[in-house]
């Protein structure tokens, strides 16, 4: 009996192993057919380009020059504060409102300044009759030494009563005009002309001294405060212009260099350059710029700086060659602008090679790919170096 039951468990475990194998096979199968399919699949994809999608390499007239990004900002602006405390009063304008230079903006409850006002002119009018009083005395005291009715002595003590009137009354004279001053400081006036970009206390409200109440930028001068690295800092003159492209403008703006900072800043070691921009409605404080402060050209063999890749260890190009997307290794240099579009001049490409933008992406080496369009000049393509020649 315990022969059978030897017999019968060898049956199912060699049933147990043969049915394992069977589904590694079949498992095995299944992955061999889609990665046969895969590749199929693949060698069939055609990518569609459009004919704007390439750009020829071609030999281009570059402006060199030094990357620059920052922010605009208004060559003149200024906050207006409250001079007095007190309760702020009349205060109409809100961001955005054109101001005038010296126009009323708002004022500060006045009451007790004006009474501290009358009290200063009134003690100064009392010193100011002491004085007269005293003047008369002295005088009188001059006649009568004179005829030699009284010494000397009391002529000089008239005098001495004299002179302590007119310096009680010149102390009483200054505080009625700094209580003058102070009652002036209620009304609050527009230093600059300009636009309110903020307003930062409301009416009722009670304000200290030095607090600030609105602020006004000059859009007609807008500079951009730009900082480069010391290396670079002696290629940069005085009136040199720069290309900007700032947020939201369509069209490049131009810009000259109008100051160097003499001192380095501190922690980054870096120097400031101030750009003067070209006025126009479109721009505001703070809007961000870049671009490139022209240091001079240069003639090169040229590619858009977007269509360099780096994805591996060699910078490279993507090309179409023959109907298929071939990957160029290049040697970036230096970079420049061409037509209002970024470029570097590269080594390692042969002029005339039909290159992919950045706005395609990265393709496989091999890639098949067909213009949907007019397809442009095919080239024969052979790797070269352009020279390149700086003026």
């Amino acid at each position: 009996m315990k022969r059978w039951w030897k017999w019968i468990v060898a049956a199912l475990v060699v049933a147990l192993l043969a049915g394992v194998a069977l589904r590694a096979l079949s498992v095995r199968r299944a992955q061999q057919q889609a990665q046969t399919e895969a590749a199929a699949a693949k060698t069939a994809l055609v990518v569609e380009l459009a004919a704007t999608d390439v750009v020829e390499a071609k030999v281009r007239d570059l402006a060199i020059g030094l990357p620059v990004t920052g922010a605009l900002k208004a060559v003149t602006s200024a906050f207006v504060k409250a001079r007095v405390p007190g309760e702020l009063q009349g205060l109409t304008v809100r961001e955005g409102d054109a101001v005038k230079a010296g126009q009323v903006i708002a004022r500060i409850e006045s009451t007790e300044f004006q009474a501290r006002l009358r009290q200063a002119e009134d003690q100064a009018n009392a010193a100011k009759a002491q004085v007269d009083i005293a003047q008369r005395q002295f005088d009188n005291n001059q006649a009568l030494m004179e005829k030699g009715f009284i010494s000397k002595t009391a002529l000089d003590t008239s005098a001495a009563t004299l002179a302590g009137a007119k310096s009680s009354y010149q102390a009483a004279a200054a505080a009625a005009d700094v209580a003058r001053k102070t009652l002036d400081d209620t009304v609050l006036k527009a230093p600059i002309a300009g636009i309110v970009s903020q307003r930062l206390a409301q009416p009722g409200e009670r304000v200290p001294v030095d607090a600030r109440i609105i602020e006004i930028v000059d859009l007609s001068r807008l500079e951009l405060e730009a900082a480069i690295s010391a290396a670079d800092a002696p290629q940069v003159r005085i009136g040199q212009e720069a290309s900007l492209r700032i947020e939201g403008v369509a069209e490049p703006v131009k810009a000259r260099v109008a100051r160097i900072n003499p001192s380095t800043q501190a922690g980054s070691r870096s120097i400031v350059v101030y750009l003067t921009v070209e006025p126009s409605p479109a721009l505001r404080q703070g809007l961000f710029a870049e671009g490139t402060l022209g240091t001079g050209r240069l003639s090169s063999l040229a590619v858009p700086v977007s269509a360099v890749r780096t994805d591996k260890p060699q910078p490279y190009v993507q090309t179409v060659e023959n109907g298929k997307i071939v990957h160029r290794n290049v040697v970036p240099g230096a970079r420049g602008e061409s037509a209002g579009t970024a470029m570097v001049a590269v080594s390692g490409l042969a002029e005339n090679a039909q290159v992919l933008t950045g706005a395609i992406g990265t393709l496989v080496d091999g890639t098949a790919v067909r213009f949907t369009g007019a397809a442009p000049a095919r080239p024969a393509v052979a790797p070269a170096s352009a020279p390149a020649s700086a003026r």
